[in-house]
């Protein structure tokens, strides 16, 4: 008789899921067969990983998708969940960014495909203005934000990400959101997930 209970419990296991010619059947895990992680293949080093799977769409297509479909006049045939659309005017819309600086990072566009500001018509510019404006409001509401980053990149060499179609960005900044960790860990800490915060913004842009 063992006296180690942890081999009791596994031995008693077994015996229950006995077929009837003695044989083991197969049976259900058990916490003796759970893999410790720190015995699996792989050298420890000093780096943190940050898994962005969402990024494999870059991976797999060889090169930024962008260059092949813009994102901007994709994003208004989806529904505004999937496409992170928060409003839709008659020339322009807005939805978040994919990749914010700051959690409600909007971008204002026109629907039509054009890459710069002056390519736009007086009311494509009325509108972005007046989207912008309205986000502004919106986002000092529902995040008490202290200010805002407001601006255009316009081609690539000004470091637009997606240089071939318009965008405004509006940028919630907070007293205390600058710190160390952009600058030495190249990463961003994000308190709100994008669909968690597309929908606030959407509930309160008309309210």
């Amino acid at each position: 008789m063992t006296s180690d209970p942890a081999a009791a419990a596994t031995g008693s296991v077994a015996a229950d899921h006995a077929g009837p010619d003695g044989e083991s059947a197969d049976a259900p895990t058990t916490d003796a067969e759970l893999v410790d992680a720190a015995t699996l293949p792989g050298v420890p080093d000093e780096f943190q990983r940050l898994w962005t799977p969402h990024r494999m769409a870059y991976i797999s297509a060889g090169r930024e998708p962008m260059e092949k479909n813009c994102p901007f006049c994709a994003a208004p045939d989806k529904s505004d969940e999937e496409g992170l659309i928060v409003a839709r005017g008659t020339t322009a819309y807005v939805l978040l960014n994919l990749f914010p600086y700051n959690s409600g990072h909007l971008l204002v566009c026109p629907y039509r495909h054009i890459a710069t500001y002056d390519q736009a018509t007086d009311e494509e510019v009325a509108e972005i203005g007046a989207l912008t404006q309205r986000g502004m409001r919106v986002l000092r509401a529902v995040s008490r934000c202290d200010g805002f980053n407001l601006g255009m990149n316009q081609g690539a060499i000004a470091g637009a990400g997606v240089d071939a179609h318009l965008h405004q960005h509006i940028v919630p900044r907070w007293a205390s959101d600058a710190n160390f960790f952009p600058i030495i860990a190249k990463t961003k800490a994000l308190p709100q997930l994008l669909g968690d915060v597309r929908r606030t913004v959407a509930e309160s842009w008309d309210a």
